[in-house]
């Protein structure tokens, strides 16, 4: 894998390494970890925030100017207005604090507007996702490639379920009773990062969601675009990480797919 890793994603993927290790030792003391409350069913841990110090850090030292959007941190602008890291330094905040393997450090770099590079590392089953604009997206030394599946009746799709107190629930159900109604199944693993890294490795056809952060989503739009698939918002436009909607998918799919979620939303 080394010889085909860029500067800049050897940079990536060592600040997600480094994230993860810590991560890992966390997660093997979850009983024992201090829990914040931030919202209703949305935990900030110690964990977390160390996690996303250490990415950081790291990026810092190699790319001083560079800006930064965090979950945790806010917004840090840097002298170097083009570019942009997206971090989320766990995806999967809920399965980690119960225990559940299923989380992710998700990195991505947003170059004048548009993803340039993409990492996404999960730390329990050592599953290292990246690519980089223009040259593939990668498992560690295997590329990925989208499904190549046309027909929604074999397909299966992924989503999210908003937290308490979110909106997007009636529409949701209607979207899941449509989905249901003609595909081989849906999952929800809890952590859109994976998702998206699931449908540029072939395991979903297809992956929706609605009112998620610009950091769960922007590592894994670049790894969905570069093993051949689609992503757009809900109104099939490149506006994911302003509108929040994000449909992924490959190019057989594409047009069907988005058509039975606004038909199904409609009965919401």
């Amino acid at each position: 894998m080394s010889n085909r890793l860029s500067p800049l994603l050897t940079v990536m993927v060592a600040a997600a390494e480094k994230a993860g290790r810590a991560l890992r030792r966390d997660f093997g003391e979850v009983e024992n970890l201090q829990v914040l409350k931030k919202g209703p069913a949305d935990f900030v841990t110690k964990a977390d925030t160390k996690a996303e110090k250490i990415i950081v850090e790291e990026l810092q030292k190699v790319r001083p100017a560079y800006g930064f959007i965090l979950e945790e941190g806010g917004v840090l602008e840097g002298s170097d207005i083009s570019n942009k890291w997206i971090i989320d330094p766990l995806d999967g905040t809920t399965n980690f604090l119960h225990g559940i393997p299923h989380f992710a450090v998700s990195i991505a770099l947003e170059r004048d507007k548009r993803i340039e590079a993409a990492v996404v590392y999960n730390p329990i089953t050592d599953d290292l996702y990246y690519a980089e604009r223009g040259n593939g997206a990668f498992l560690r030394d295997s590329r990925l490639r989208v499904s190549g599946r046309s027909n929604i009746d074999e397909s299966l799709f992924a989503t999210g379920i908003p937290f308490l107190g979110r909106p997007g629930h009636e529409t949701l159900i209607a979207e899941l009773t449509g989905v249901m109604a003609v595909s081989s199944g849906i999952r929800r693993l809890g952590a859109a990062a994976l998702d998206l890294a699931f449908v540029a490795a072939g395991r979903y056809d297809g992956y929706w969601e609605r009112n998620i952060s610009s950091w769960d989503m922007a590592a894994g739009i670049l790894l969905v675009r570069e093993a051949g698939g689609i992503v757009t918002d809900f109104q099939g436009r490149d506006k994911m990480l302003e509108t929040g909607g994000i449909i992924a998918t490959n190019a057989s799919l594409d047009r069907e797919f988005r058509l039975l979620l606004k038909k199904s939303a409609k009965n919401a």
